[in-house]
């Protein structure tokens, strides 16, 4: 699998079959020619290739997401909370669109929640604010 995310349940999904060879890297390794042409090599000979950044995430102490957001993201998450659009915390904050587009992004980010087509994102983001469901 060739990914732009860590996405813990993908992971687990790979590693717990155990019928052969198994590869997870992450996107940005493809500019790493030579790592990457050895992960294929070794996926395609039946081994099993995990990107560092997916084994650290995998076995990283599952904390609280929220402590991963700067002071200003929690504050940008605490008005999407309040139902704010984001005009309204461009004008709350005195910031531009553009950086509470940023500050959007990487809470999304550092909340583990990638693009899908069956999830909202900044809902999903809200939540886990609220403590009511936990980012997957």
């Amino acid at each position: 699998m060739l990914s732009q995310y860590v996405q813990r349940s993908y992971a687990a999904e790979l590693l717990a079959d155990g019928d052969g060879a198994v590869g997870y890297l992450l996107k940005d390794r493809v500019g790493h020619v030579e790592e990457f042409l050895d992960a294929v090599d070794t996926v395609a000979s039946g081994g099993t290739v995990v990107d560092p950044e997916v084994v650290r995430r995998l076995l990283s102490r599952r904390r609280d997401p929220l402590e991963r957001l700067t002071p200003r993201e929690r504050e940008v998450l605490e008005l999407m909370a309040r139902g704010c659009s984001n005009a309204e915390i461009c004008r709350r904050l005195v910031v531009s669109e553009a950086a509470v587009a940023k500050h959007i992004g990487n809470i999304l980010l550092k909340l583990d929640l990638p693009p899908a087509e069956d999830t909202h994102r900044r809902v999903l983001a809200v939540l886990a604010f609220l403590g009511g469901d936990e980012p997957r």
